[in-house]
């Protein structure tokens, strides 16, 4: 059974795990100390395939070799262009091995993306996963005079190709067999030769306003960050992680591949971000780090299937909830619990929490982890009642991922914790802004001096472009994006975010933007949940034929409207959302209304649904 009410066992861990002042040494340093233990797994043919950390090294001493014999030097730079499989970590740490920079690309890109971020990259080797990505490659490379070889990891569909540019990664690490048996000590002696200071990885940020701008990360900067990551949530090898965030995202780079290669926890592949919710039943990590986007997502499931259970099974979760919910706003308090109410969770969750726990894959899970976007504090509370701690992160691309953390101990709904014990954290007394000081903080902007300027103080403060506040105890919350925060017409101060979080709770809406800066109300672009939204209308036998024609319905109109007067009822009037209107187009990574992380660009939904918002204010 969960103790929710006791959550001192997840402690902060201070020693040094794993010897190494680069990546490429701190993984070699893992191969040699843990050699016959599994490191990852990934599925292939509905048989989950484990990978040591002798043969992940192998693997990656064999790719580099294949680098080394294409003549890649130290500095250049390879990018990656897949989704989350396990051939992406062994390109990478191969490429950092050589000396060289690594790079990842979203999946999701277009032709002209991939062309951008190689030319702005100088990329010389890309990776790519399948023959899908090895088009937009081939689409784009006469314009790349500096690429030298494509390899595909996926060669099917490819058997009959013959191209001189394109190698497949079986053929690389072959390369790479002949050219060691030759050359058998020069992967480690290019590990030797790079240094703290040298630049290991780009990551570009996902471009909600004009082109992505690649930060740049030192190998210095990733491990101190790594190292620091366990003083803030401690993993440990015995840990059964889920990899399947984009790997060119900060998040999973730094928290996923960094992290589990110092802690030695396991890292599971999902095998396509289709398969999420069935992948994490089967894996049921300790730890789980998410965005909010995927515990919304779990919670609209429980909530959905709620409707079509019995009235029996109803009235158990509302009474099992109910004393889950009693205990966690007394944990959240910092009150204690007493036996009574102790003796009725034992029973809750006997008959009913720990099935959905079950359900939703987190039955092991020691804490969840939440970030890279807001989340409703009332999300955070509902997972405490079902008996697991989320702990929210706060940090960005620049500040190698989380710069604040929530502790276990001290959950603070709607705070993203004090400052994590690597770095410093501020907020500015004449802007609200946080700003972030730290050898966590990147190098800067690649090609991009007048950006990187720009984005430090004169006393060498990192500036976020976050606004927010600070309470006594040092826990800060951030109320919104500077450039998002809206003054009306009368004059009022809103934060955008603070709704848009509220009605994200619903398990009919997805995401939403509030618009109303110089306006005389509020109005707001809102996503449904295409899934539950479809549900909803065939349960109540809504007529639709397409995604524009179920937006349409005056049913589900209704609905999303009754799920906006849900929301306005927290908030004073002068805050309420008058009107709204429904995208009528499923949208998805592609397209460029939403980042990568599926979150909608403000500025460009405005721009691009200009008259539909003109219409709200006719």
């Amino acid at each position: 059974m969960k103790q929710l009410w006791n959550l001192s066992h997840i402690q902060p861990e201070t020693r040094n795990l794993l010897e190494g002042d680069t990546i490429p040494a701190m993984f070699w340093s893992g191969v040699a100390q843990r050699g016959p233990d599994v490191w990852m797994r990934q599925k292939d043919l509905g048989i989950w395939r484990s990978w040591t950390w002798a043969r992940t090294g192998e693997a990656v001493r064999e790719v580099a070799g294949g680098l080394l014999a294409l003549g890649f030097a130290p500095h250049e730079t390879a990018s990656i262009l897949s989704n989350t499989v396990i051939e992406w970590v062994l390109a990478d740490l191969a490429v950092l091995s050589c000396g060289g920079v690594s790079n990842g690309i979203y999946p999701t890109d277009a032709p002209a993306q991939v062309q951008y971020l190689c030319e702005d990259s100088g990329t010389t080797i890309l990776f790519v996963e399948d023959d899908e990505q090895l088009d937009k490659a081939l689409e784009v490379r006469d314009r790349l005079p500096r690429l030298r070889r494509i390899v595909v990891f996926d060669m099917k569909g490819l058997r009959d190709l013959r191209d001189p540019m394109v190698t497949s990664l079986d053929e690389l690490r072959r390369m790479g067999r002949d050219y060691l048996a030759q050359h058998p000590d020069e992967v480690m002696q290019r590990v030797g030769q790079v240094k703290p200071g040298d630049l290991a990885i780009l990551v570009y940020t996902s471009g909600t306003t004009g082109k992505p701008k690649g930060a740049m990360h030192s190998h210095a900067g990733l491990v101190y960050t790594v190292r620091g990551y366990n003083t803030l949530i401690a993993r440990s090898a015995d840990d059964e992680c889920m990899c399947f965030l984009p790997l060119c995202h900060i998040a999973e780079r730094l928290g996923g591949e960094y992290f589990s290669l110092y802690t030695g926890a396991k890292l599971n592949f999902v095998e396509n971000p289709e398969t999420v919710p069935e992948n994490v039943r089967e894996i049921a990590p300790t730890v789980f780090t998410a965005v909010p986007r995927v515990w919304e997502k779990f919670y609209s499931g429980v909530m959905i299937g709620l409707k079509e259970a019995s009235g029996l099974q109803q009235r158990a979760y509302a009474w099992a909830i109910g004393v889950g919910t009693r205990i966690a706003e007394r944990v959240l308090q910092g009150q204690p619990v007493p036996a009574s109410l102790k003796l009725q969770y034992a029973a809750a969750d006997a008959l009913v929490l720990s099935n959905v726990r079950k359900m939703i894959g987190i039955d092991r899970s020691r804490f969840l982890v939440t970030g890279a976007a807001p989340i409703s504090p009332e999300l955070v509370k509902w997972y405490l009642a079902l008996g697991v701690p989320m702990l929210e992160v706060w940090g960005m691309t620049e500040t190698c991922g989380a710069a604040t953390g929530i502790p276990a101990t001290r959950i603070k709904p709607g705070s993203i914790g004090p400052a994590a014990s690597y770095n410093e954290v501020r907020i500015d007394p004449a802007t609200g802004e946080i700003q972030v000081k730290g050898p966590n903080v990147f190098m800067g902007y690649l090609n991009q001096p007048e950006k990187t300027a720009e984005t430090f103080t004169a006393d060498g403060w990192l500036r976020t472009g976050d606004v927010g506040g600070v309470d006594a105890e040092g826990f800060f919350r951030i109320t919104d994006r500077m450039k998002d925060i809206i003054i009306t017409a009368g004059g009022k101060n809103v934060t955008p975010s603070e709704f848009e979080n509220e009605l994200k709770f619903s398990p009919y809406i997805t995401d939403a933007v509030v618009i109303g800066d110089r306006r005389p109300y509020l109005t707001a672009i809102v996503m449904i949940d295409q899934e539950n939204v479809e549900k909803y209308a065939q349960d109540h036998d809504v007529p639709f034929s397409n995604y524009a024609s179920l937006t349409r319905a005056p049913e589900v109109q209704a609905l999303i409207q009754s799920e906006i007067d849900r929301v306005n009822r927290k908030f004073a009037r002068v805050e309420q959302v008058k009107k709204f209107f429904l995208l009528d187009t499923q949208l998805s990574a592609e397209d460029e209304e939403l980042t990568p992380t599926m979150k909608l660009k403000r500025k460009l939904v405005q721009a691009k649904y200009a008259p539909q918002i003109e219409a709200m204010y006719a």
